[in-house]
């Protein structure tokens, strides 16, 4: 593991308060769309008023904020203690639109408990199939989750998906400012102003957008200056078995994407993530969901789009991302904010977005350099046909229509699908030990690193 000049591990390393605050500031203003975009449609679905639509995305950035704390800064055996930002799944769209239009708010949020409950006790045996994921399928894992989120900055870049002027040079041109901004930050310094690129460009990208009409401030007026998130505010909640199986069954797919993502920031921060890790982070995964259905929000998970800020920006104290934490529970406390950084245009987080997913791909990349396939050519079928298989949902979205509805959850995921694939592939051809990676064959025939 990295250490800092004070012996202790990069992960753990506390700054200063000023760049703890701008490091998760940036984590914020880069998931910051992905956060509020689910709370925006399961109102729709569900016909909330507009003030009850404000409350939602208040509690959902509020709870967002607590998970993000759990695991960052972990209590007892809960957290993985990894600089990883907890947001809503996707995964859990689709169920929870049904929920919503065939009963309501209460039983979305009585089968998220209940699936919170279950991720919760089950995270130690799901813990267990760590050794199932080798540096072949982890680099994959890691490389398929970069392919997938690409597609989510280019929709940005081009203004956002439904937007009536869709690929305008307008937006394209202010996508690429953004990119630029983050390179040549990159490329001038050094030390602090590098570690802040992202931030810094989305600041560049918001005043260039503002000539542009881009930006609008007129929600923040409305805003109210406080919003406390009540416990059950649509009701006490109803605990329907058909709604907790499909929940039930999203959180597995959760657990497996998690899975990911720990071990690939796990991989940029120079921690092992072994069982035990895994059960903390699986375990805040539940609890944060069971808070959530409590709360008035949904089911949490790591969230993939700042895997890649993490790599970006090459920052890996976990505080910072506890920081974020905070700024989330402010956020949620006072809509006044909330709207202000709601006023960043899809465009700006566009460029930003493309950086940030491309990193996590080459991560995985760099994590599939490990692996031999010199002496083991099975381990090249292994690789393409898990991407191959991934990126399907994000290619052709439609491909996987006629399968069983209970199977739509896994289908529409191209990152558990190829994670799973990954899986069966990496055990029929090499073992549940694995592979073996580059390194260990090199200790094996006595050779120094």
């Amino acid at each position: 593991m990295a250490n800092t000049n004070n012996g202790v591990a990069a992960v753990d390393e506390m700054l200063p308060a000023g760049k703890l605050f701008l490091y998760g500031l940036q984590h914020v203003l880069a998931m910051y769309a992905g956060a509020v975009a689910v709370p925006l449609i399961i109102a729709g679905a569900a016909k909330l008023t507009p003030e009850q639509t404000a409350f939602l995305i208040n509690a959902d950035l509020f709870t967002c904020g607590i998970a993000t704390l759990l695991q960052t800064l972990g209590i007892w055996k809960i957290g993985i203690k990894i600089p990883v930002i907890q947001g809503v799944t996707f995964a859990a769209v689709t169920p929870m639109v049904i929920m919503a239009q065939s009963g309501g708010m209460t039983m979305i949020f009585g089968s998220v408990i209940v699936a919170g409950l279950f991720t919760f006790l089950a995270a130690p045996f799901f813990s267990k199939l760590i050794r199932f994921f080798p540096p072949i399928v982890t680099g994959t894992i890691i490389t398929i989750i970069g392919i997938s989120l690409l597609p989510v900055g280019i929709n940005w870049a081009a203004g956002g998906t439904g937007n009536k002027d869709f690929g305008s040079l307008t937006f394209i041109f202010v996508a690429t400012v953004v990119l630029v901004s983050i390179l040549l930050i990159n490329k001038l310094f050094t030390g602090f102003l590098s570690h802040i690129a992202v931030l810094l460009g989305l600041i560049v990208g918001l005043i260039v957008a503002i000539p542009f009409g881009l930006v609008s401030f007129a929600g923040v007026a409305d805003a109210p200056w406080i919003g406390i998130t009540t416990p059950f505010y649509f009701g006490f909640p109803i605990f329907d078995v058909g709604a907790i199986i499909s929940m039930i069954l999203v959180m597995l797919v959760v657990m497996v994407e998690s899975t990911g993502d720990f071990l690939a920031i796990g991989e940029m921060v120079g921690k092992k993530i072994g069982q035990d890790e895994l059960t903390a982070g699986l375990r805040a995964d539940g609890l944060a969901t069971a808070l959530g259905g409590i709360f008035n929000a949904f089911p949490y998970t790591a969230f993939a789009q700042n895997v890649g800020l993490v790599g970006l920006t090459g920052v890996k104290s976990r505080f910072v991302v506890a920081t974020s934490g905070i700024i989330l529970v402010v956020l949620g406390l006072f809509p006044k904010m909330a709207t202000i950084i709601a006023s960043l245009p899809n465009a700006v987080l566009g460029g930003a977005g493309i950086a940030m997913f491309g990193i996590v791909a080459a991560s995985g990349i760099k994590t599939l350099a490990k692996v031999d396939f010199e002496h083991n050519h099975t381990n090249i079928f292994i690789v393409a046909i898990s991407i191959g298989i991934g990126v399907i949902p994000v290619m052709v979205p439609t491909f996987f229509q006629h399968f069983p509805s209970w199977s739509q959850t896994i289908m529409h995921s191209g990152i558990t699908l190829g994670s799973i694939v990954a899986i069966v592939l990496n055990a029929f051809f090499n073992g549940s030990k694995g592979a073996g990676d580059l390194g260990e064959l090199k200790a094996n025939a006595g050779i120094r690193e």
